[in-house]
């Protein structure tokens, strides 16, 4: 209320007041300043240490922040290529596959299944794409059955059989080579097995007896 009254009483007094205090606290700075530029030089190492942590902890930011990956240049990146199943296809094709009968001879059918004897009683086999009479149970060979009567035919009939069998004949076997299946031809008369043997000895020819 004093302070008021002199305020009212006399202005000057107010200039004064504000000079005064304006000095006061220049002062007031000046002195913190110089109590921590003593404190400083007294204890170097507690301002160090206070200076590195700030320093550390600005290192331990940046680090948190994850990096910028370079991005590829577009003629060198190239997308991952799967690795590609060698001969899968071929794998596939050679697995025997049982299909219905080509034929509706019934002594025939009834020779392909007994002779060897077949694993598919009553069905053909197919291996890439081609017919085979029999696959032999237990092992990777499969057959050709003839049961026609070649011994009835005259000589030039015998010679066109031969001829167009031969033909059939190493096709089968191609294949069943590439497949890995060993090949056999079943005759029902020894005549007949000597005229294919008498055109292509490499073939495996055997006498089934089968009668029609």
């Amino acid at each position: 209320m004093g302070l008021g009254v002199c305020v009212l009483a006399a202005p000057e007094i107010v200039v004064g007041a504000v000079i005064v205090l304006g000095v006061v606290v220049v002062g007031v700075a000046i002195k913190e300043e110089l109590d921590a530029y003593e404190f400083r030089h007294a204890y170097p190492e507690e301002a160090g240490t206070s200076r590195g942590t700030k320093v550390a902890s600005r290192e331990a930011e940046a680090q948190r922040k994850p990096k910028p990956q370079p991005e590829p240049a577009g003629q060198d990146w190239q997308p991952p290529v799967p690795p590609v199943l060698v001969d899968r296809t071929r794998r596939a094709s050679c697995e025997p596959v049982p299909v219905p009968r080509a034929t509706k001879d019934v002594p025939h059918n009834e020779c392909a299944d007994w002779f060897p004897p077949n694993r598919y009683p009553g069905m053909d086999v197919s291996v890439d794409g081609i017919r085979f009479d029999a696959l032999q149970v237990g092992v990777r060979v499969l057959w050709e059955i003839k049961t026609h009567r070649f011994d009835s035919y005259n000589g030039f009939i015998q010679e066109r059989e031969i001829e167009n069998e031969l033909n059939q004949l190493n096709k089968e076997r191609d294949v069943a080579r590439a497949c890995g299946y060993d090949f056999v031809v079943g005759v029902s008369t020894a005549a007949h097995r000597l005229a294919l043997l008498a055109q292509d000895s490499t073939f495996k020819v055997v006498v089934t007896g089968c009668k029609r």
